[in-house]
């Protein structure tokens, strides 16, 4: 959990006991698979038009999060997880319900640190939404033209922080916002006479488009908190020091609008400073390489797992979320870490599009050999769901007699579109409909309309 420290720099008009660090890099490789394992349960789902998370989701997304969100009651990693799945082709969506794509179901089983740097290079390029949108005391967006475009500034932001930020080393955000300016990195969120449209509270009085009133720190440097704080944090690229964000405003506002407008601009100003970790460095590609930074004190780098000969999986140590939502769909729960595989279970979980390598892999982390009661498990499992071909829906056609059915699986007009089934039947994939239908004319024949 999130603990309270102290920061190598002072901290203007903050006691030391209310700034929280936070170290994301091993919470991060938790919660991916556990994010992961939530989809493959069918348990989240999106608005179908903007893709964003539904409040139940975000609610599920939270209760399995290692370390909880950073701030109680506020959705920023919970709100964050579902749209970089999205964006990085891990998720898709089946009406409103999320899936996970094959590329999801692989990303179960292959090192976390791959599928968060693809996650993060995905997002900088084409990220669901604009991260500026999340600031909902400015407003005025959703006018034409009021914003720039965000895949620019979005990529601006990404090279900023790989430049301005040394690994390992805490950066104030007054010192990020300053080495961006020096380096002239400029993430501008509206331009010219634009800027007029974006206000607090109201559109005239409190108009962003009076001089002084558009700061750097107000909008480029907001911008950059939001991706910062909610993705780059949320995927452990950077550790996060931070308050109450009504204890704090990076890059006050002017005295007139500050006067106007009470209370933070945005729920990321608390953030004060960051720290790029081992896990960014890679994601950012500073290093070629994933070497983990130490574990966090309390953090089991990994799972104390024992799978026993009587087909017994028994999870010691601190049990994640993502161990007991895998655990909970192949095998029958018989006691509090105590599961047994069973093939009526496994298929089950098969059946909805889990994958027999995700259980194998996971297995094989055990502390010692797997038992061959268990390995012939997964054999015979393998033959099982090898067996049986799912060629897709087909449509059925009937010959009058077997002689026409043959005549029309072996023309070569149409035999290219079915195969015979029985002595009078026909298989059709759907998907070939109208070209089968398009051959048996030529043969001098017609299929009635389809029903």
């Amino acid at each position: 959990m999130p603990e309270s420290g102290v920061l190598p720099f002072p901290v203007t008009d903050i006691a030391d006991d209310e700034v929280v660090l936070r170290c994301s890099e091993h919470a991060a490789i938790a919660d991916l698979g556990a994010v992961l394992q939530l989809c493959a349960a069918g348990r989240l789902r999106c608005s179908e038009k903007t893709r964003r998370p539904s409040a139940a989701t975000v609610a599920a997304v939270e209760r399995v999060l290692s370390a909880g969100e950073f701030y109680a009651g506020e959705a920023m990693a919970s709100f964050a997880w579902p749209l970089l799945l999205q964006t990085g082709g891990l998720a898709e969506l089946a009406g409103a319900k999320m899936v996970l794509t094959d590329r999801g179901h692989k990303a179960l089983g292959k090192p976390a640190a791959e599928t968060i740097r693809h996650l993060w290079r995905r997002w900088i390029a084409a990220g669901l939404i604009d991260e500026f949108s999340r600031i909902d005391n400015i407003k005025g967006q959703r006018k034409a033209r009021a914003l720039t475009a965000v895949k620019p500034r979005r990529g601006e932001v990404a090279r900023a922080l790989a430049q301005c930020c040394p690994a390992g080393e805490w950066v104030s955000i007054e010192g990020l916002f300053a080495a961006m300016r020096r380096g002239g990195y400029d993430p501008e969120v509206s331009r010219g006479t634009n800027v007029w449209k974006l206000y607090l509270d109201d559109p005239e009085h409190g108009s962003l488009g009076y001089d002084g009133h558009h700061g750097w720190a107000v909008l480029q440097g907001r911008y950059t908190l939001a991706v910062l704080f909610e993705y780059a944090c949320t995927l452990g690229l950077f550790d996060a020091g931070y308050t109450d964000p009504d204890h704090t405003r990076v890059g006050d506002l002017p005295d007139y609008l500050e006067y106007y407008f009470q209370g933070p601009l945005s729920r990321y100003d608390g953030l004060l400073a960051v720290r790029l970790t081992p896990l960014g460095s890679y994601a950012l590609g500073l290093t070629a390489t994933y070497q983990p930074g130490p574990a966090p004190a309390g953090h089991s780098g990994g799972i104390e797992l024992k799978v026993l000969n009587n087909l017994d999986v028994v999870v010691a140590g601190k049990l994640m979320p993502a161990t007991t939502m895998l655990l909970d769909a192949f095998a029958e729960r018989s006691a509090d870490r105590v599961w047994t595989l069973t093939t009526v279970k496994a298929l089950a979980a098969i059946d909805t599009g889990r994958q027999l390598g995700e259980l194998a892999t996971f297995l094989h982390r055990a502390e010692h050999q797997l038992p061959q009661t268990v390995t012939q498990f997964l054999t015979d499992l393998a033959g099982r769901t090898s067996r049986l071909s799912d060629h897709g829906l087909i449509r059925l056609i009937e010959c009058a007699d077997p002689a026409l059915a043959v005549m029309i699986a072996r023309d070569r007009r149409t035999s290219k579109y079915c195969w015979p089934v029985g002595d009078r039947h026909l298989a059709v994939p759907v998907e070939h409909d109208t070209d089968f239908r398009k051959a048996v004319q030529t043969l001098g024949y017609a299929l009635p309309p389809n029903k």
